[in-house]
Order: structure tokens, then C-alpha cells, then sequence
């Protein structure tokens, strides 16, 4: 049992002399000194003991000569069970021997019985002197006992800013060892405008409040700056108290969720938060209106309420992989929500971890895009694409068979009668011919390129040339840059834009295949395209030319937007015309 009473109005004596008269006597005497003082009397040291195992005591004042066993035997007993109880010996044979036993057994002071009453007040001083200073040690003991248990790093800090005490969490903190910090002025652990601030303004209120909390910048050891919080409290002798907590990551945490929150309050699609459990956290007002629920129907709930087990188990399976430190941070899926109504929305479901510690949220953000509409059009698009590869079949084998069997016929009917009216039939039928060929191409003329080579301009130009057939024109090949390009289709390209400048001339005409800054040009001398046509002659069908089909363009237009790429329509320097493709990928000569 401890000797120690925690509250200090009443100090609590034992006084052990086998003389009881003497004893009361003093108590009498002690007690008007000091009414704080409560004295009890024992004739023995061992009631003594008896009665210190079982109530507290402040103080222990003994005489030396008693029976049984003396007054530094009694102390000796004491301090095996009571180490920290002050001791007085207080006794009537008084020599230096005596009292170098005394304080060698562990007594906290030595009084020698005199005649007089003055005796009293001297030893009522000693009494109250002693039990100060031990519930002073104690309370100091308490405290630093404290420190060292505290998560928190604490410091206690002189009248003149001194840390006379730091716990291993307060040198943690600062990345310094707690006998470093010792005797170290508190300013050092801040940066010089910081410490400042902190001391004409913080401080301050201290001194009046008893007390101030705080949030600034820490210096570690190592000179690295970090944010902490911290709480100031004024104690005992002008000291100070700091508590201290590294509160960097929740700061940069709260940074990060308060971007998170500013951008979902602009987003207008439907957005939503789950903890690492995949639980709902947050939706915003969209994602209400879309689907139809209230914020206390989902926040807790399972994302499984919204999501069939397909799609929830693949929203879980990208959740461990944006939350794993080998994952990516976001993630990318089609999905389908269950609205409240029971309608299954088709949406797009980007994902992104937001990986939060402490009191922030643990888990992911996902914007939901309503794709319905995307799915539909897509749905029209197969349709389409059904009906034109109909199409071109029909196109390749039910007319080109009939037409084969009209140009076998025109030809016997030449052997057989001279007539001017087979050369039109004939130059109908060839026209036909034409018509079927660029349908066909323009039918199966895919919007998306898949795979791309390097291809070279030059090489891909003189091939293209030699494809065509032309005794009244030349092509000049100014380039030697390689493209990035589906090789086949730009050949489509190139023909098509030689062969549209030798049917739009009656004269001479000289083709030019030049290169530009990101891209390259294919141009004429001829007679050039009039301005207020340039946007018509990319149109299917439109031709200005006699023997034209008019899907020439049409088709080079679609090839070049599938690459990517942009196609100008201009003048060329001799007046004819001139295509520009642009945005043009090239690769090492």
C-alpha cells in the first residue's frame, strides 16, 4: 500500500517514541504550528509498521532509543516497503555517529530533542519542508512517468524555454534522441520566423489563459519541415507543458479530399465514394437524380445494391488493384446500374483509389457516365453496317454478273454490225464498271485504322504512279519522309488524288508529292478547283468531270480521317490543285 495521500490541505504524521507522554505532547504542540498537520502517536516501531500497511501517511517522525529495535532499524524496515515516505529522527541521544547512520539508512532529516517549546516550531518547519518537497518529487515522478507512456511527444520546457524533459515520442517526432533535445532551447525545433510568431503572439496567451493550441511548422534534425499541433499548457515554477502531434499526413489528406470534394461538387455526372469494404460513402446530386436514390438508402449499404454480382465482383477485383501498391491508381470498365426504379442503365465507371489513413475514408471515388444513349447508336451503327455489307454484295455479284454478261454481248455484236451505237453502249457499260468498283471501295472503306508501318512517301508515290495509266502526264516525288500509315489505304490516297488531277484536265498535267512541317501535299498544275466548290467535291457522288464516279474524294477523305490526320483543300503555285494532309505521325528516315 502506498504512504502517499494525493491531496495536500491535510499532512498526515506518525510519530513513533516510547514515551507517550512526550509524543503527545508534541502533537499538541505540531498541530498548533500548523493546522494542516494530523499526528498520530505510536509507542513501538513495530505498531509503527503495523500501522503504516494499513493508512497513509505523509510523514514518519521516530526517536532513536526504543525497545525491540531502535530508530534506524525502524528506518531500515521503512524504506524496503516505502522508499519514497520522508523519514525525521527525531531523538533526545544525538551524536554525529547517530546521525551519519541516519542519513546512510535512508532518513531525510535528523533533529535532536531539546529543552523548550521552541523545539516545535523547528521540527513543524522540518515536517512541512520534507513532505513539500517529497509531493513535489512525486507529482514530478507522475508527470515523467506520464511523458514516457504518452503517444503523444511531450516536453516540459524551463521559465526560460529550455526542454528540461522530453518522452522518445517528442524526439521521435523531431528525429532526434531525447538526451539531444535536453538542455535545447524550444526555438530550435521551428524555423526562425515560425519560432517568432510563436513566441510574441502564442505564448503569450499562455501567460494569461494557462493554456494555448496551435497548429504550425516543426523542424526535424535533419532540417526537413513538417506541420504539427500543438498544445501549450503553463505549470508549476513558470514551467511549461508541450504536447505535441505530427499531423503532416492528415493535412495533406484533408488537402487531397478537399480537392476531391471541390471537383465532385463541379462534376454534373453522377459520382460516388466507397470505403475499402465497398461500401457507399458519398453521392452526389447527380448520381440522386440518375438513379433515383436517397443518400440514407445507400450510405453503408453494399455497391451490390446498384450492381449485378458480375459487375460488382469486377468493380471489387479493380478496387484491390487501385488500392495495391503494385495497381495503378485508377481504372477504366462498362458496367450496368440497377436504378431504384428496377431500370438497368448501361454507364462507363472510372475508378480512382483514394487512399486515405486516420480519420479520412480509405477506399475510391467512381464517376459513372450514362452510355445509353453511346450504346443505341452503336447498336444503329452494326445495324447500318449490316445493310452496306448486303450491299456491296449485292453490288459485287448480282450486277457485275449481268454487266459481264452485257460487255461479252456489245463485244460479239461489234463482230457482227458496224454501228455508232455500241461505242455509247459500251462506254456506259464501262462507266457501270467504274460506278461498282468505287461503291465497292467506298462500302468496305473501314472508319478505324487497326495497324500502321513505315511507310515511304517516295517509294509509295513512284509505285502508285506506275498503277496508273496516262501518256499526257508526269509526277515530280519532292520527299523522302516515312509516315506512320495503313500502307494499303494511303496507296487509295495517292491514286486516287493522281488519277482525280489527269481526269479533271484536257491538257499536259504535272503532279507534285511534296512534304510540309507535319504532314505532306499532293498538287497539280491543271485547271484547279474554284473556291466555293472545295467543301462539295469530298461529297459522295460528286463529280464534275465526264467519265468521274464522284467517290474518288469521298473515299480519299474517309481514309485520311481514319489515320487521324486532317486533309486542306487550296491552290496550288501554277493554279491547279493542291491537298494537304496534316497531323502526320513520321518516323526515322
Amino acid at each position: 500500500m502506498t504512504t502517499q495521500v494525493e491531496h495536500e490541505d491535510t499532512i498526515r504524521v506518525l510519530h513513533v517514541d516510547d514515551q507517550l507522554d512526550f509524543a503527545d505532547m508534541a502533537t499538541t504542540f505540531l498541530e498548533r504550528e500548523n493546522d494542516r498537520f494530523e499526528t498520530e502517536t505510536i509507542a513501538s516501531a513495530s505498531e509503527g509498521l503495523a500501522r503504516l500497511a494499513d493508512s497513509e501517511f505523509d510523514c514518519v517522525v521516530s526517536d532513536y532509543e526504543m525497545p525491540g529495535q531502535n530508530g534506524i532499524e525502524f528506518l531500515k524496515n521503512i524504506r524496503k516497503k516505502y522508499p519514497q515516505i520522508p523519514f525525521i529522527l527525531y531523538t533526545g541521544k544525538g551524536s554525529e555517529e547517530v546521525a551519519s547512520d541516519a542519513i546512510s539508512a535512508g532518513a531525510t532529516d535528523y533533529l535532536q530533542k531539546e529543552s523548550g517549546t521552541d523545539q516545535y516550531t523547528v521540527l513543524a518547519n522540518r515536517i512541512e519542508t520534507v513532505v513539500e518537497r517529497a509531493h513535489a518529487q512525486q507529482r514530478y515522478q507522475r508527470q515523467t512517468d506520464a511523458i514516457e507512456t504518452a503517444r503523444e511527444g511531450i516536453a516540459i520546457i524551463d521559465s526560460d524555454g529550455y526542454h528540461t524533459n522530453v518522452n522518445q515520442s517528442y524526439a521521435d517526432i523531431h528525429r532526434s534522441d531525447p538526451d539531444e533535445l535536453i538542455g535545447k532551447h524550444w526555438t530550435t525545433l521551428h524555423p526562425e520566423d515560425e519560432a517568432e510568431h510563436i513566441q510574441s503572439k502564442l505564448f503569450a496567451s499562455v501567460q494569461e489563459d494557462g493554456q494555448c493550441q496551435y497548429q504550425t511548422t516543426g523542424l526535424r534534425a535533419d532540417g526537413e519541415t513538417f506541420i504539427k499541433d500543438c498544445v501549450v499548457s503553463a505549470t508549476a515554477k513558470d514551467m511549461m507543458t508541450i504536447t505535441v502531434r505530427d499531423v503532416s499526413d492528415q493535412v495533406q489528406s484533408q488537402e487531397h479530399l478537399n480537392r476531391y470534394k471541390a471537383l465532385i461538387e463541379v462534376i454534373e455526372d453522377p459520382v460516388y465514394v466507397l470505403d475499402e469494404d465497398g461500401r457507399f460513402e458519398f453521392i452526389n446530386e447527380s448520381f440522386i437524380e440518375t438513379f433515383g436514390y436517397e443518400q440514407n438508402e445507400l450510405i453503408g449499404t453494399d455497391v451490390s445494391l446498384i450492381k449485378d454480382e458480375t459487375a460488382v465482383e469486377q468493380g471489387r477485383s479493380n478496387l484491390r488493384q487501385i488500392l495495391s501498391s503494385e495497381g495503378s491508381d485508377s481504372a477504366y470498365f462498362e458496367t450496368e446500374i440497377q436504378s431504384k426504379s428496377g431500370e438497368s442503365i448501361p454507364c462507363e465507371d472510372h475508378m480512382t483509389a483514394l487512399p486515405y489513413e486516420g480519420e479520412y475514408f480509405n477506399g475510391t471515388a467512381g464517376i459513372l457516365r450514362d452510355i445509353s444513349e453511346r450504346k443505341s447508336r452503336i447498336k444503329k451503327l452494326k445495324s447500318q453496317n449490316k445493310r452496306l455489307d448486303e450491299f456491296a454484295s449485292v453490288v459485287s455479284h448480282d450486277l457485275r454478273n449481268p454487266l459481264s454478261v452485257a460487255e461479252g454481248n456489245v463485244e460479239l455484236l461489234r463482230e457482227e454490225c458496224n454501228n455508232e451505237r455500241i461505242d455509247t453502249i459500251d462506254s456506259a457499260l464501262t462507266r457501270m464498271d467504274d460506278l461498282i468498283e468505287d461503291l465497292l471501295q467506298l462500302a468496305r472503306t473501314d472508319r478505324q485504322v487497326n495497324s500502321t508501318d513505315s511507310v515511304s512517301l517516295a517509294e509509295l508515290s513512284q509505285n502508285c504512279w506506275k498503277n496508273i495509266k496516262t501518256t499526257n502526264a508526269a509526277v515530280d516525288i519532292d520527299t523522302n519522309r516515312i509516315v506512320q500509315a495503313d500502307r494499303g489505304r494511303l496507296a487509295q490516297v495517292f491514286e486516287n488524288l493522281m488519277r482525280n488531277a489527269i481526269e479533271h484536265t484536257d491538257q499536259d498535267v504535272s503532279i507534285t508529292v511534296g512534304e510540309l512541317e507535319d504532314g505532306f501535299y499532293i498538287e497539280d498544275d491543271g485547271s484547279g478547283i474554284p473556291e466555293d466548290r472545295r467543301k462539295d467535291i469530298i461529297e459522295a457522288g460528286y463529280t464534275t468531270a465526264e467519265q468521274g464516279t464522284g467517290f474518288g474524294l469521298s473515299i480519299v477523305s474517309d481514309i485520311i480521317e481514319a489515320h487521324g490526320w486532317e486533309m486542306h483543300i487550296t491552290g496550288s503555285s501554277e493554279g491547279g490543285a493542291r491537298f494537304e494532309i496534316t497531323g502526320v505521325e513520321f518516323s526515322a528516315e
